[in-house]
């Protein structure tokens, strides 16, 4: 009994020091390579249990290949309009390729080194072909920030995974500044484009009031000459309706007609301060002369009525 103890105490130990001596383990979210004299012999970017050679024909490299985080430095460019910026990025990026990156890079602390570098040659390139309202305006439509960081991220992709073969996942622009002697410079710039604002409004305003008004005179010229044809209708109208009365009256009896224009004509004529010295022939004055005329007949008439009884008197 001691001697299959032993035998299976000794297979026990065997079996342990060959799991422990020819197997690992790639956890998940870590990504592994096997080296055996240096040069690297299998890559696993699975999780699992993994063969190998017992130390020291090899040994076991392994990375964390879960997405990180990390924000760029504040670099300072310029922009295609010579005005300096202060931008501050922030990326995500995982490693992707995990021989590529060994034989680069081989630390977080130097891939992040890199990564800071690759931002800001693309911040200086990109920043190159832009100015600076495209980052600061109040137009929208000048406002390229998204425009700007997607360029950005794509020129620090292409290289990071080409060179050292990380993934970037995102980078976006997450701070802007601006040194101090371009503060004044936005400023006016802000100022510029509220006033260009202004000056879009107050035009439509003038614009649309023009068009109001236009259209106003245009309705007020064709109410009025609306009303000055039925006026000259009405006057028309009246004018006949007079004509036709005046022919009535005139059918009627002409001499009383003409005598009473006359006398119209007469007081249209004159008043209380006028003094005319016209010869009482003329119209429409001569009816004043026969006026004088059956005056001085009805005198004479009386003057004789009287006298008659003074003659029989006499007799």
């Amino acid at each position: 009994m001691r001697r299959i103890y032993k035998w299976v105490f000794s297979i026990l130990v065997i079996v342990i020091i060959a799991v422990f001596g020819f197997t690992f383990t790639v956890r998940e979210g870590n990504g592994a390579m096997v080296s055996r004299f240096g040069e690297i012999r299998a890559v696993y970017s699975e999780a699992g249990l993994k063969w190998r050679l017992p130390w020291p024909f090899e040994q076991i490299i392994t990375y964390d290949t879960r997405s990180q985080y990390m924000d760029s430095g504040y670099t300072e460019t310029l922009t295609n309009d010579k005005k300096n910026v202060i931008l501050q990025t922030y990326l995500v990026w995982r490693i992707d390729d995990l021989k590529k990156y060994h034989m680069s890079i081989g630390s977080t602390g130097v891939a992040q080194d890199y990564l800071n570098d690759l931002v800001a040659n693309a911040k200086n390139g990109v920043m190159g072909g832009y100015t600076l309202s495209n980052l600061v305006s109040t137009t929208d439509g000048d406002l390229k920030v998204d425009e700007i960081s997607g360029k950005i991220e794509d020129e620090v992709r292409r290289k990071a995974f080409d060179n050292y073969g990380i993934t970037v996942e995102s980078l976006r622009i997450k701070r802007l500044a601006l040194p101090d002697a371009n503060v004044q410079s936005v400023l006016e710039q802000m100022t510029a484009d509220r006033q260009k604002f202004a000056n879009e409004l107050l035009a439509e305003g003038q614009r649309d009031a023009s068009i109001i008004t236009s259209e106003a005179n245009a309705s007020a010229a064709e109410i009025l000459a609306e009303g000055k044809i039925k006026a000259a209708e009405i006057n028309a109208s009246t004018e006949r309706q007079v004509a036709a009365l005046y022919r009535e009256a005139y059918e009627d009896n002409a001499e009383l007609f003409i005598f009473l224009k006359k006398l119209i004509a007469l007081e249209n004529s004159v008043n209380e301060n006028t003094v005319v010295v016209i010869p009482v022939e003329g119209s429409p004055f001569d009816i004043l002369k026969n006026m004088e005329s059956s005056f001085n007949f009805g005198l004479n008439s009386q003057d004789k009525d009287a006298d008659a009884p003074e003659e029989e008197s006499g007799r």
